[in-house]
């Protein structure tokens, strides 16, 4: 009975994590990426590479606000929405925005951003135009091709998947503890396996805790029926609820004039005397229906909605606000949203989660390639391997060596398009799905070992290329980033710099590399029986 359990228990464990394993590499790669995605963001921005971050940066914010009031009603009098973005501390820079007229068959309207220096309260040269961050922040549970709710839906069955592959893993280790130590060097398969349960043990709350609040963060789509069978309108009306939203000021009709926004920030401070406030907004300015809304940082809160106060733009009396105590449920909920994010982390526990990222991505890489390696040792001398083999290796090589090499692509665009062209934030996108695929077509043709090493090589040379052409085409390199202490773009470029060792210590690897003997493939797979791992 205890034999066949974990017989059971390896087979759901090895199937479950197959299945899904390269759209969940895909997830833990732009997911890993996503917790650096402000960073990511200024590196594809050169406008404010040399931009310091202010030394009184809340001090500053009132007369920010004030300033920004006055450029907007002069800019953007006859506009349907003012913006307003303090700069933060992984965002240097000010925003004032002013949303443009609606162009025909437009769906919502595009705004006209002038970017400001705050140290010196200069306009920044114009910026290119480039997802940046967000891109992988996005791909990470949007798959951007697919459709929103569909692709939000696969990503959810596979964080389902992979929480049953964690939980069966977790069985099925007789030796967890022993495993968190142990990793042999050219052992075939063995070393594959090695690395698996490493990645996996080391990291293992990370993994259970980022799978779950996974999920969490998509918990109304996945269960939408209690808020279906409580409100009339459904999910819009539980929103509704939960959300700070103006009731008041819409019924209002007739233009009137906007109070002193001093008026506003008086309350602000009065209610938040310390406040880190991050933006503001204003609805219908110049109306009786305005509304200004302002925004504070959550902090190191455990808490993903930005605490808000929402004012009548005629009067100045406030209308709506986000509730100071919060349920226990909405507690439970922020919190974990919070957790899955990262967005309370301060640098060191940033680079925690991208550690636990990393692991993730190896966890997941060692696993399916050490499911072929598996089959191929069992596998006959002059037996031919079977389309499932062969499409489970090529799903490896394109996955764990394209998804890489397109990331280097879409970095390299960044710095090499037209700053004119049109679309061009779309064609940076481009570059990294045209890139992936061309691996993709390369690695279902043929996958062996010499295409590894092949791309070994290309990703070794692309990711050397990325700061040495970010040093081409700007008036930054590693070097001066050091000097100056820029120490977010200099980390980028030593990352990259990183990886392209580790590419090409990987291509020396291959080359050296020698098949081991079927007696010692016999011995590994005996022993892996006996171990019933």
């Amino acid at each position: 009975m205890k034999d066949s359990f974990f017989r059971s228990m390896t087979w759901l464990h090895t199937w479950v994590g197959l299945l899904v394993c390269w759209l969940l590499y895909l997830i833990f790669f732009s997911g890993t990426l996503s917790f650096f995605r402000d960073e990511i963001s200024l590196w594809n921005q050169p406008a404010i590479h040399n931009v310091q971050t202010q030394a009184q940066r809340i001090e500053a914010q009132q007369q920010q606000i004030i300033t920004g009031f006055d450029y907007l009603a002069t800019q953007g009098a006859n506009s349907q929405s003012w913006r307003i973005t303090l700069p933060e501390s992984r965002i240097p820079y000010l925003v004032y925005g002013y949303a443009k007229p609606k162009e025909l068959g437009q769906r919502r309207s595009k705004f006209e951003n002038t970017q400001l220096d705050p140290n010196t309260m200069q306009k920044l040269e114009p910026f290119i135009e480039t997802k940046g961050g967000n891109f992988f922040y996005r791909l990470h549970f949007d798959l951007h091709y697919i459709d929103v709710i569909t692709a939000r839906w696969l990503v959810c069955f596979a964080s389902l998947f992979m929480l049953i592959a964690i939980i069966s893993g977790v069985v099925i280790h007789k030796r967890i503890f022993k495993d968190m130590f142990s990793f042999r060097r050219n052992k075939g398969s063995r070393t594959w396996l090695d690395a698996h349960n490493l990645s996996s043990v080391l990291a293992l709350p990370f993994h259970l805790m980022i799978t779950y609040t996974g999920m969490i963060t998509l918990i109304f789509m996945l269960f939408p029926y209690p808020a279906q069978t409580t409100y009339d309108n459904g999910m819009r009306d539980f929103f509704n609820d939960v959300t700070p939203r103006n009731t008041i000021t819409d019924k209002a009709k007739g233009g009137s004039a906007m109070v002193p926004i001093q008026r506003i920030l008086d309350q602000v401070y009065t209610k938040w005397p310390n406040a880190d406030i991050t933006r503001v907004q204003v609805s219908n300015p110049n109306m009786a229906s305005s509304t200004i809304t302002v925004l504070v940082s959550t902090g190191k809160t455990l808490r993903d909605q930005a605490p808000r106060l929402i004012f009548s733009g005629a009067t100045g009396d406030l209308v709506a606000k986000t509730n100071d105590d919060l349920t226990a449920s909405k507690v439970l909920y922020e919190s974990l949203n919070s957790l899955h994010t990262g967005r309370l982390a301060d640098p060191l526990l940033r680079w925690l989660y991208f550690l636990g990222g990393v692991a993730g991505c190896v966890m997941i890489g060692s696993g399916c390639i050490m499911w072929a390696k598996r089959i191929r040792d069992r596998m006959k001398a002059d037996a031919k391997p079977s389309l499932g083999l062969k499409l489970v290796e090529g799903l490896n090589l394109a996955t764990l060596m394209g998804l890489p090499l397109a990331t280097c692509a879409f970095f390299l665009a960044n710095r090499i398009l037209n700053p004119e062209i049109t679309a061009r934030a779309d064609k940076e996108v481009l570059a990294f799905f045209l890139t992936w695929l061309a691996v993709a077509v390369i690695a279902l043709l043929k996958r062996g070992k010499g295409q590894w090493q092949i791309m070994a090589v290309i990703n070794g040379i692309a990711c050397l290329s990325v700061p040495v052409v970010n040093a081409l085409t700007t008036n930054g390199n590693i070097v001066s980033y050091l000097l100056h202490k820029q120490w977010a773009l200099f980390t980028f470029d030593a990352v990259f710099l990183l990886f392209s060792i580790l590419f090409f210590i990987q291509t020396e690897k291959l080359r050296t590399h020698k098949q081991p003997t079927k007696r010692s493939n016999h011995i590994v797979n005996k022993k892996r029986k006996d171990q019933n791992i």
